[in-house]
């Protein structure tokens, strides 16, 4: 089923995804040098107490977080553990909130102080290059080729287990939007399909493997990944990015 929103029902969506990404603004300028993983947890906590809203997330197929931090070579679903954060690391910090059956799903990567950021920078522009071709009669290979193509182009590659979806009344709806071209269903883009966006792009190989903690998800080779998401609005006028203030 291909999940259409009315007009309205992307404006509320909009006003969940604004308010999560006022919270991943708010981790992005907290994260520096000397911080914990397990400190964002506790903004997180905070941040849904003050808002009274449910983080989405938590205990969705049992994870046990408010949101997911993830480092290095940490590509997803990383656990808010007691790791610090010291100068040259990679952080990650995905996050969504729900109200009143209303989705909002977002991620950024940031380079903590004097670090690299090439694979930060691609996999931003990577974002937008995908976002760019988010336009009605385009096809979510469209998305895909235009996310792939430029991590290839600049020396990266794409994981291929995990991929962006549709969302909006759901965390995860139907259909997937992967970072490649694979065998799935191409689906024509059409007005009113709301989808998460995410390139995760590695700098080594696209392998991976989940940590004995059932959750985090690590490159193969402990090669740097980096991950961005945003939710965007398939409208008549091109893509509308919901979750950017």
């Amino acid at each position: 089923m291909i999940y259409l929103k009315t007009p309205d029902q992307i404006n509320q969506i909009e006003k969940v995804n604004k308010l999560g990404a006022e919270f991943l603004q708010e981790c992005y300028e907290y994260a520096r040098p000397g911080v914990a993983k397990c400190e964002f947890e506790e903004l997180a906590e905070i941040f849904c107490e003050k808002h009274k809203v449910r983080p989405s997330f938590y205990n969705y197929k049992g994870f046990p977080n408010l949101l997911c931090v993830s480092v290095n070579e940490e590509v997803v679903h990383g656990e808010p553990n007691d790791y610090i954060l010291k100068d040259g690391d990679l952080i990650s910090v995905d996050f969504g909130i729900e109200i009143d059956g209303y989705y909002s799903d977002a991620a950024f990567t940031k380079c903590i102080g004097q670090g690299s950021d090439i694979i930060v920078d691609t996999t931003e522009e990577c974002l937008y290059l995908g976002i760019k071709a988010a336009i009605p009669g385009n096809r979510i290979f469209d998305i895909s080729s235009a996310i792939y193509d430029h991590a290839i182009q600049n020396g990266f590659d794409v994981v291929r287990q995990y991929v962006g979806h549709a969302t909006g009344l759901a965390l995860h709806e139907k259909p997937s939007i992967p970072n490649y071209v694979n065998f799935g269903i191409n689906w024509k883009l059409r007005p009113g399909m709301i989808i998460a966006i995410e390139p995760m792009l590695v700098e080594g190989s696209y392998e991976v493997k989940t940590l004995s903690d059932n959750w985090t998800v690590v490159t193969m080779d402990g090669g740097l990944s980096a991950h961005f998401e945003h939710s965007v609005a398939i409208t008549s006028d091109g893509p509308r990015i919901l979750s950017k203030l």
